[in-house]
Formats: structure tokens, C-alpha cells, sequence
């Protein structure tokens, strides 16, 4: 074999273990943006014209996030949302249509108190998206309600699985469901339905 060809399978052969790392190392930030992002991955991925432009988007938004300078909580804090949660849901019964808009206002200021933007819906969003993706078709789907509902367009039913909704990013943001989720009523009737948006 002459030193001409042993050179040609020598570049052949680290051409083949470059691509092969590539592979390696794309399929593992693959896995690493799928369970990060959970379902948001995929719906990133519906509405980009690629996966690999929906992953630049995601990467996109880790960037974005670390930037961020977010504030835990402080007990005091947690136990004030706790307590406002509880008197939303109480409140639910009578007057559905307002709560959801209230629950909306008080999701969107335990957003904004922990540090996230809240100007425009779509950036709230995606920066949500990096540490509560889980919970963030909920919360779509919730803010979709509430606007309806500002419409006048909302069912009952449609605004009772809006606040189950919010409820689920709210537990998320505050770290734990929300304390006291019983009303008065249900809380001498121990039987009575976990809450009043549950049933």
C-alpha cells in the first residue's frame, strides 16, 4: 500500500468519526432540548419551518432565560398568593367570569414578582417556557379562555377549566399547590367535591 493511499483511509476514516460525533453530539442537545421543554419541543417544532430552526429557537430562549434575574419567592410572598388563590376560588361560585379575569391578573403578578416580562403574551411565554414548560399549554389555554370571556363568549364550563388552568402554572410558579384549596363549606363537609373548580 503506498503512503498515498494509507493517507487517503487515514482522512476517510476521521471524515467518518467527525460526522459521527456530530451525530452524537446533535442527537444528545436533542434529548437535552426534548426534556427540557417537554411538550413545548414539539409545538416549537409544528411551527418552525424546521427542526433544526425550532431547536435554534429553543437555544434561543435558554439564552434569553439566563439573562433573566429572577427572585424566589420569600415565605411571606408564598403564603400572601396562597391565601389570594384561596379567596379566588371561593369567589368562583357567584361570579365565574370575573374570577378567571382575576385569576389571570394575579397569575401574570406572581410572573412579573418573580422577575419574567410580562408585556407582550408571546415573550411571557417563551421565557416561561424554559423552567414551566410543562404547565404552559394550561396556561395558554387558559389565557385563550379569559379572552373569550372578555368577549362575552365563554361558557361556565369553559371558564371552570380556565381557573383548573391557571391553577396548574400557579402550583408550578409557587413551587406547591396552593394552600387552603377547600372552601369554608367543603371544609365542615368533608366529603364535599376537593374545590369548587374541580367537579
Amino acid at each position: 500500500m503506498s503512503p498515498t493511499q494509507i493517507i487517503v483511509i487515514v482522512l476517510v476514516v476521521l471524515v467518518i468519526i467527525a460526522a459521527i460525533a456530530v451525530v452524537v453530539r446533535t442527537a444528545g442537545r436533542r434529548r437535552a432540548l426534548q426534556s427540557r421543554f417537554g411538550p413545548e419541543y414539539d409545538r416549537v417544532v409544528q411551527e418552525q419551518e424546521s427542526r433544526s430552526a425550532a431547536e435554534r429557537e429553543l437555544r434561543d430562549r435558554e439564552r434569553r432565560h439566563a439573562e433573566l434575574t429572577l427572585t424566589p419567592l420569600s415565605p411571606e410572598s408564598r403564603a400572601r398568593y396562597a391565601a389570594a388563590w384561596e379567596e379566588l376560588q371561593i369567589r368562583f361560585i357567584d361570579s365565574p367570569g370575573e374570577t378567571v379575569g382575576d385569576a389571570d391578573e394575579l397569575v401574570t403578578r406572581l410572573i412579573e414578582e418573580q422577575g419574567y416580562p410580562t408585556g407582550d403574551f408571546s415573550d411571557q411565554l417563551a421565557h416561561l417556557s424554559v423552567e414551566h414548560a410543562r404547565t404552559l399549554t394550561n396556561y395558554r389555554d387558559a389565557h385563550e379562555i379569559h379572552l373569550r370571556n372578555s368577549r362575552g363568549e365563554a361558557t361556565t364550563e369553559e371558564l371552570r377549566q380556565a381557573v383548573v388552568h391557571y391553577r396548574s402554572l400557579f402550583a408550578d410558579l409557587l413551587g406547591e399547590e396552593p394552600v387552603g384549596q377547600r372552601t369554608p363549606e367543603q371544609r365542615s363537609h368533608p366529603d364535599t367535591p376537593h374545590d369548587a373548580t374541580s367537579r
